[in-house]
This record gives C-alpha cells, structure tokens and sequence, in this order.
C-alpha cells in the first residue's frame, strides 16, 4: 500500500467531552501520523459548504447544526493505507454496530453524534485536505 493522507475531524460530541487525546491516541496507534492539526469553530457556512454534497439529505440541516455546536479538530492523518485505515479505526457510523476497540463505539453518543469524520476516498480526502489546510501547514 502507498503512503497516503486523510482528513480527520474530531466532532463536536467528543471535542465537548474531552476526548481529543484518547480520538488522537487511537489513530496514532494504529500507526497513523497526525501532520496538520488545529481546533477551529466551524461557522454555519463552513459547515454548509463543507457537506454540501448531503444538502439534498434529509439529515443535512441537522448535520450542519450539530457541527457548528461546538468547536471540532480538523486534522491531517498520513500513513500507509491511511483513509481505509482511518475509517477501520473510526469504526461503522452507528456506534451500535461499530466493532469493539474502534472510536465510534468507545465514544460516540449516537449514529448522529459519532465523534469522528474521515474521508471516504482518495479524491475526498484531497478535496476536504484543501478545504481546511494550506500546503504550508502540512508539515509531515
């Protein structure tokens, strides 16, 4: 597998709890590097653009919502395989169904509030990557 990079966010729910260190820790552990990192306060436009592609989902207001709650922690994961890896260690999206030891079903709250977003593909993470970071911050 190549060396890739993925966007990470750290939601509301975990960000409100505390719970950026252990989300970080889990991600290092599994052999995940953090490159770029910032806490930030999304602003409803942000977050509107941002998941644009949901804007015709029922669930996208409340979506938008939710991440403009509380701060979130945007971050950059690089490693071998790291958008497949980030997602296995993020766990499924509803925590119920998440497999044991993954972030979702250690701390999230619900399949709305699961801590954690990561990018679902290549030319995902390239574009979420963009929208949060210059290439200067990016300092693998």
């Amino acid at each position: 597998m190549a060396t890739e990079r993925t966007l990470s966010i750290i939601k509301p729910d975990a960000t409100k709890r505390n719970l950026t260190g252990k989300v970080v820790a889990k991600f290092e552990e599994a052999g995940l590097r953090v490159v770029a990192s910032k806490r930030i306060q999304l602003s409803t436009a942000q977050a509107g653009e941002f998941y644009a592609e949901h804007k015709e989902r029922p669930f996208y207001a409340e979506l938008v919502s939710f991440m403009v709650s509380e701060p979130v922690v945007v971050q950059v994961l690089e490693g071998e395989g790291a958008i497949a890896k980030n997602r296995e260690v993020m766990g499924a999206t509803d925590p119920a169904q998440a497999a044991d030891g993954t972030i979702r079903k250690e701390f999230a709250l619900s399949k709305g509030e699961n801590s954690v977003h990561g990018s679902d593909s290549p030319e995902a993470a390239a574009r979420e990557i963009a929208f949060f970071f210059s290439g200067l911050e990016l300092v693998g």
